[in-house]
């Protein structure tokens, strides 16, 4: 391997080839705590140094992983535990390259930060709509095909990608530009949607050009307290069939959810002077400046007092504020719950009018199995995206791993089977979730999705294999 190593330093420069022990300790965990270990971490400030780094590794028969900021949740960006795998991380490839304003576009390197982006939009009134708790790169989101809270307006990554940069993991680092800065281009196959979500198997994308839209001027949010879960579908419908696209998220969360944000996050307070409700709903509006926060404000309100004037309505309050702090709940969730106990983690997808059903079988269907865990369920059940989320108490002791294999199998395998559903509706494919992408997608779509990822990396790229039949 020295050889490589000063081969890796040639190319980019020794400073930027670490094989130190605590040097590499940072790139080799992720928001989840995925252990690895890596032999070295290289970090390029070019796309020709990323394809001098894929080349050599190719020559030396060494495996290559793709690493942005290291936010993913399902360790596809960090190496495996054998100390013999290359991490490639983008940070030094992170500038914002151009804001096109007029085009309402932003062009940036596969390493900038979704944070960093937003603040080159701001003075042109603009922004990426990509809302998430944490701070991804480029390139980690479009291998992610991330989505977020406000994916029922805006869409995920794949609807706002206009082109990328990609080195391919192909032996030779070959280098092709798919798109670019059109809004409209339909001269042939859109090679660049093959890239989106597929946790960085087929190359390292260096660059990307993004759709941009206007920052809203006004933002309203409610917090609606539900006496019955269920009732949240019907509220989804009345709402959008009398607000259109004015509506930005509707979000759900469970008492469990809420009481664990509560009861662990000090700067929060419950909005309501009663017990925590059995379920709430966050919705937000948002529009540009011909409305303005009042008159959102005004037309929220009075849509919500009619529905709690419905004889046998189940709303037991609501709460309106205008921008972030009604967020704050919301975004506290995932911290409380981890100071809570050991999470297990779901994150998946059913039709819309699916959720609240798939809710009361699965937490039936856990309670019997599993008494000891907690649902904690939350999530974008407004586009069917549901963190179904179960917590094992801290003051239980420590959970068995296998019990925890057990239930996200239980869990998967009724959204699948049963409901037509995804078992990862935005965090992508990896280490952790791989077995379920054997077990639930279709032989035919593997074996044709192993020939595409075979054809554009044969080297491979990453710890994903799309064609895999290993369960």
């Amino acid at each position: 391997m020295n050889d490589l190593l000063a081969a890796l330093g040639d190319a980019i420069g020794a400073d930027n080839v670490l094989v130190g022990r605590s040097d590499l300790e940072r790139y080799e965990t992720d928001g989840r705590q995925h252990a690895g270990r890596a032999l070295a971490v290289v970090r390029p400030a070019t796309t020709s140094g990323v394809s001098a780094i894929l080349r050599l590794a190719a020559q030396h028969g060494v495996a290559v992983i793709a690493q942005g900021a290291r936010t993913g949740l399902v360790g596809a960006g960090l190496a495996d535990d054998r100390g013999e795998m290359l991490v490639l991380s983008l940070e030094r490839l992170s500038r914002v390259i151009e804001i096109d304003a007029a085009n309402r576009s932003v062009t940036a390197e596969g390493g900038a930060l979704l944070s960093t982006i937003n603040a080159a939009a701001h003075e042109d009134g603009l922004f990426f709509p990509i809302d998430l708790g944490a701070d991804p790169s480029v390139g980690g989101m479009i291998a992610a095909n991330t989505g977020g809270a406000r994916f029922l307006r805006y869409g995920d990554v794949r609807r706002n990608l206009l082109g990328l940069e990609i080195v391919l993991a192909d032996g030779a680092g070959t280098v092709l530009e798919l798109g670019g800065a059109l809004w409209k281009n339909n001269v042939g196959v859109d090679l660049k949607q093959l890239v989106a979500g597929t946790s960085g198997a087929f190359g390292v994308v260096t660059r990307a050009t993004l759709a941009l839209q206007p920052r809203p001027a006004a933002q309203v949010t409610a917090l609606v307290a539900l006496r019955r879960a269920d009732a949240a579908t019907g509220l989804a419908a009345l709402l959008e069939a009398h607000f259109g696209t004015l509506i930005t998220a509707f979000e759900g969360m469970s008492a469990n959810a809420l009481a664990a944000a509560f009861a662990h996050v000090p700067r929060l307070r419950n909005p309501f002077p009663g017990p925590i409700p059995p379920y709430a709903v966050l919705i937000e509006l948002s529009s540009g400046p011909v409305l303005g926060e009042d008159a959102l404000e005004h037309a929220l309100g009075e849509a919500l007092a009619g529905l709690i004037d419905d004889a046998g309505s189940a709303i037991i309050d609501v709460a309106v504020d205008r921008r972030d702090a009604l967020w704050a709940i919301r975004h506290a969730i995932p911290e409380g719950l981890r100071a809570s106990g050991q999470v297990i983690a779901c994150d998946i997808a059913l039709r819309r009018g699916d959720v609240m059903r798939f809710r009361d079988e699965v937490a039936a269907g856990v309670a019997a199995r599993w008494p000891g865990l907690a649902v904690c369920d939350f999530g974008h059940i407004g586009d069917g995206g549901l963190h179904f989320n179960l917590v094992w108490p801290g003051t239980a002791g420590a959970l068995d791993p296998a019990v925890g294999e057990a239930v996200r199998d239980y869990v998967f395998a009724t959204v699948v089977e049963e409901f037509g559903g995804s078992f990862s509706a935005e965090h992508g494919i990896g280490p952790r979730n791989i077995k379920h992408y054997a077990r639930f997608v279709p032989e035919g779509v593997r074996r044709v999705s192993g020939q595409i990822q075979r054809l554009l990396a044969p080297q491979g790229l990453g710890r994903v294999d799309f064609g895999s039949t290993s369960i």
